[in-house]
């Protein structure tokens, strides 16, 4: 505990700090609970700048989609805010939501009590998700502060797609003569275009980017002891994107009766009781924002993440596995594999996913 006494102290906290506890099991950052004998205990987190590099505008996306969410709630006349809305606390010399000592950067933010989060995804949780993420999606669509993109190009298909095709021409690991990749390319490449859809459609002016949280997992929200949502956190992805990352994103996890790398694809069925689940709940809260474009095309997200996550699995088998890690040398072929049987089968129900979005 001793050697985080002095980061906690450059924050303004209340009460003193009686013990610091690891929390969680977060992939991303340092997360840490700091128990106080004042009325509020607190949540530390070093955050981890490999993967955000630009942490002054990681902290600026945050503090501003929380400072909107709180006004608007506020407004509403709802009460226990610190609750229902993420609290940064500021640090005690600049004022800002973070501090760094140079190398590390830190920040703090009040601790939720007698919250709790869920890994089930069901048809109830699907519902339960869709509608909050929309009804997240939905409270920032008038923010008038700007925001940037934490993770560059986080879910730009035609970055994916030139990434692929920079991969098959280096060929840094030799593997473009294996029979497997070539068939496997056979079956990404015809889809490459119209996967591209959106960023053409933003081209053209028809398609906005909105503010989306861009990680769409059920475990990303709190809640009470009665089921009831309180808010939506790990905000570190909240950037300007499509709607389309929110919505399909979520899906490509939970629609999958089968882990992402499961190289059993004879079990993958695209499910549509989770579809449509997931979508009465975002079209419940989101219904009043979305352009007609962006309703039209949310087959199309289904459609477009398991296929953007099969090109990105692959490339990376391509470029001799640098990116993500694996467990043996064929893992990400076989999770190309499984990504392409979950698009192959969302593919062919794309008729039946406009005909529910159309009557929800």
């Amino acid at each position: 505990m001793e050697k985080y006494l002095d980061i906690i102290k450059k924050f303004k906290i209340d009460g003193t700090v009686e013990e610091v506890l690891p929390l969680g099991n977060g992939l991303i950052n340092d997360t840490l609970l700091v128990r106080t004998n004042g009325l509020r205990d607190y949540v530390l987190q070093r955050i981890n700048q490999s993967i955000f590099r630009d942490v002054e505008l990681l902290q600026h996306n945050i503090d501003c989609v929380t400072r909107h969410l709180r006004a608007k709630l506020e407004a509403a006349g709802e009460s226990d805010l610190d609750r229902k809305v993420l609290h940064f606390v500021p640090c005690q010399q600049t004022g800002k939501s973070y501090w760094t000592d140079g190398s590390n950067w830190w920040r703090m933010s009040v601790f939720i009590k007698d919250s709790f989060t869920y890994d089930t995804v069901d048809t109830k949780y699907s519902e339960i998700a869709g509608e909050a993420f929309g009804r997240f999606q939905s409270m920032l669509a008038d923010i008038p502060d700007t925001l940037g993109e934490t993770i560059p190009d986080f879910h730009n298909m035609e970055l994916r797609a030139r990434q692929l095709h920079e991969a098959v021409e280096a060929d840094a690991a030799g593997r473009m003569s294996l029979p497997e990749v070539k068939e496997l390319l056979a079956a990404i490449l015809p889809w490459e275009q119209e996967m591209c859809k959106a960023e053409r459609l933003h081209r053209e002016g028809v398609l906005p980017k909105r503010v989306c949280h861009c990680d769409t997992k059920v475990n990303n929200m709190l809640f009470d002891a009665d089921g009831n949502v309180l808010c939506v956190i790990d905000l570190d992805t909240v950037m300007p994107s499509f709607v389309f990352s929110d919505f399909g994103d979520f899906l490509r996890t939970a629609a999958n009766p089968v882990a992402e790398d499961s190289p059993e694809l004879d079990k993958i069925d695209f499910r549509m009781d989770i579809f449509e689940a997931f979508s009465r709940g975002y079209l419940s809260s989101a219904a009043g924002f979305l352009t007609a474009v962006e309703r039209q095309n949310l087959p199309y997200a289904a459609c477009l993440f398991p296929y953007m996550q099969a090109v990105r699995f692959f490339t990376d088998y391509i470029n001799g596995d640098t990116y993500y890690k694996i467990k043996y040398p064929e893992h990400n072929l076989v999770r190309t594999r499984n990504q392409l049987a979950l698009f192959t089968s969302a593919m062919s129900k794309q008729a039946q996913m406009a005909e529910l979005i159309s009557a929800l």
